[in-house]
């Protein structure tokens, strides 16, 4: 009997007379849409950059003080006088602070529901987290001074009593909990939900092959963690995390709500006082001129190349470490 062989359907695209692939019309403008989209984004960063850099170069034109390293702020004065450097040290040690008490819980909680808690209990769990991220920015401001900052008062005291001797927690003023301090606890609150929700999207991911050999092997539930789930997901936690100190950086009504700004550095955590680049810009951009505005632009503008930086340094350190992530499993 004749050996019969299967038929054997050819999926390669039709080829045009010159010898290219003609491809379906569909992928055709598939691709131009995406390429097209790419273009596009590029084309607005690079207009946000010409537009920022134009309106901050007429001001720091007339600026008699040095905008990196003045305390002060006033470009309504004659001659005008303003710097970052205050804004500069209140953006980055708020988001700091931010970072470090949300990115271990967040982490922690992402994991309690991706392969700890019952699927019962994960579901509504999530739910409510990706939910926290939909709350708008002035509701936790309105509950940051209304809440947070009354109660602050006595976590404040006893780290003075027991932690005074740091520098950092040594309170030296009298008052509310207005402080950077503070403002980096809020903000901490802010981003657990957006770097939760996408570190529990990439632990999911994990290849249940990899736990369950392990397992196998006689590992414990922590072992499978450390050394299947974590390595697999370290990319996708600093993405998430770089997506939180994004919005740390640039939060403004709540910062705004719960801080009393102030022209002051201090290395004390806990005296009211500082300020950011956000709430900073939110607070003066209503009632300023014409060249204070520009001012407040190239305040905008340090912001926008530090957010650029920050994302930057993320995309290099996940190229480094995309071999031992287990993206490529």
């Amino acid at each position: 009997m004749a050996s019969t062989t299967p038929t054997q359907i050819d999926t390669a695209p039709p080829v045009s007379k010159s010898g290219r692939s003609t491809g379906r019309a569909g992928d055709k403008i598939f691709s131009g849409l995406s390429q097209g989209s790419g273009i596009l984004l590029l084309v607005i960063m690079a207009s946000i950059a010409v537009f920022l850099s134009y309106r901050a170069s007429i001001a720091l034109s007339d600026n008699q003080g040095n905008f990196l390293t003045t305390f002060d702020w006033d470009p309504s004065a004659k001659p005008p006088v303003f710097g970052i450097a205050v804004l500069l040290f209140g953006t980055v040690v708020s988001s700091i602070i931010a970072m470090a008490i949300a990115v271990p819980i967040a982490v922690g909680i992402a994991l309690f529901i991706s392969h700890y808690a019952p699927r019962k209990l994960a579901g509504p769990l999530a739910y409510v987290v990706d939910l926290l991220a939909a709350v708008p920015s002035i509701i936790y401001g309105v509950w940051g001074a209304l809440v947070l900052v009354p109660y602050l008062g006595g976590l404040n005291l006893w780290l003075d009593e027991y932690f005074g001797w740091t520098y950092l927690f040594d309170k030296t003023q009298v008052g509310v909990a207005r402080s950077i301090f503070t403002v980096g606890i809020l903000l901490a609150i802010m981003i657990l939900p957006i770097v939760t929700s996408v570190s529990r999207e990439v632990f999911l991911q994990v290849p249940r092959m990899n736990e369950e050999a392990a397992l196998a092997l006689g590992a414990t539930r922590w072992e499978v963690i450390r050394l299947s789930v974590l390595p697999f997901g370290r990319s996708g936690v600093i993405s998430a995390s770089m997506l939180g100190l994004g919005r740390a950086l640039g939060e403004t009504m709540a910062v705004a709500t719960v801080l009393s700004p102030s022209f002051l550095i201090s290395g004390h955590l806990l005296d009211p006082g500082g300020g950011t680049f956000a709430q900073n810009i939110a607070a003066k951009f209503g009632e300023a001129s014409e060249f204070g505005r520009d001012a407040l632009i190239a305040s905008g503008l340090v912001l926008f190349v530090l957010t650029l930086l920050v994302n930057g340094t993320a995309r290099l350190i996940i190229a480094r470490r995309k071999d031992f992530s287990g993206a490529n499993a």
